[in-house]
């Protein structure tokens, strides 16, 4: 017999904690803060190609050893965060920010590598193969949650590009330390993989525009062309970085073009997928030199501006606490 609303008992609730209870620290750490971190590094090595034997070589250096800093209290944060409840990767996995963030901290040690080179060898070549072995064990388990989860997780994203081509960033430190047959081999199996990215990502933009949210990941499509021109010209193939500077600069262009629509959503975390291609972008042009040079330090010069004016919102919202919130961070 239906009870009559009026006398229906009130459903109860908990007691409130008192004192409430005190999240640990780190335990929803956002994975979503690496890609402004890696647009860090990646600015700072641009301005190191620009700059190198000038009087502000030591300036750069020394914004390098920041940025480094701040790249290794990210990654210890994120370190606690897993060693919690490692469990908690796998979910951070399932959200997009989350993917795009895990690849971007691996992706952020190669750089770092790079960074450390001239430096300390040694420690560079340890921390760019544990780099390279940690992105490896990620990108399996992003394919193992894609393959557990419902078909529109599945769906290619410029995101896959960080996941699985992400691993030629480590091509970049292999050259100077004498890795060469490592950033050879890189170079070769990651080209074909970020083409088939392209194609079913062209194919995908034609049927179906994405939400305004997400199109600043667009800017992702930038950073394995820029970054195989690197690649190319530190191993010799010139022909080839010309060629992938072509598809960069087609990229870019496109990207240009249409950035009112890109941006039409306004600010967010997801801005932090412009700093990485702008900086390995100006990198490419000016590796690759001749009639590629002054764009390449207008694009530098370009990095240098918008890069920190979004990492500081985007660092904003991590220390405010917003930014976990924002982008679905799982909680350990």
């Amino acid at each position: 017999m239906a009870v009559d609303p009026k006398f229906a008992r009130p459903k109860r609730y908990p007691a409130p904690e008192f004192p409430p209870r005190r999240i640990a620290r780190f335990t929803r750490m956002p994975p979503a803060v690496f890609p402004v971190v890696l647009g860090l590094l990646g600015m700072g090595l641009a301005a190191r190609r620009l700059l190198v034997g000038t009087a502000l070589e030591g300036l750069v250096e020394a914004v390098l050893g920041a940025i480094l800093g701040l790249w290794l209290f990210a990654a210890l944060a994120m370190s606690a965060k897993i060693a919690r409840r490692p469990a908690v990767l796998m979910q951070d996995l399932r959200v997009l920010p989350g993917r795009a963030g895990m690849a971007a901290s691996t992706m952020a040690g190669m750089a770092a590598a790079l960074v450390l080179a001239p430096y300390e060898p040694v420690v560079a070549l340890g921390l760019l193969w544990v780099s390279l072995v940690l992105h490896e064990v990620l990108a399996a388990a992003l394919i193992w949650v894609m393959v557990t989860t419902p078909g529109e997780a599945r769906q290619i994203t410029p995101a896959w590009h960080l996941s699985f081509v992400g691993f030629i960033v480590g091509a970049l430190a292999a050259v100077p330390l004498e890795q060469l047959w490592l950033a050879e081999w890189l170079l070769w199996v990651m080209i074909p993989v970020a083409v088939a990215i392209w194609a079913v990502s062209a194919v995908q933009l034609v049927r179906r525009i994405p939400p305004a949210p997400l199109r600043p990941m667009l800017a992702i499509h930038l950073a394995p062309a820029a970054l195989f021109v690197t690649v190319a010209v530190s191993l010799g193939h010139f022909e080839l970085a010309n060629g992938f500077a072509l598809v960069a600069l087609g990229i870019a262009a496109a990207l240009l073009i249409g950035l009112r629509w890109v941006l039409a959503a306004g600010f967010s975390a997801l801005w932090g997928s412009f700093t990485f291609p702008l900086a390995a972008f100006a990198s490419a042009l000016l590796a690759v030199g001749g009639v590629w040079y002054w764009l390449g330090v207008a694009m530098a010069i370009a990095a240098v501006i918008a890069v920190p004016m979004i990492a500081f919102r985007v660092l904003k919202m991590w220390a405010t606490g917003a930014l976990a919130g924002k982008t679905n961070a799982a909680e350990a």
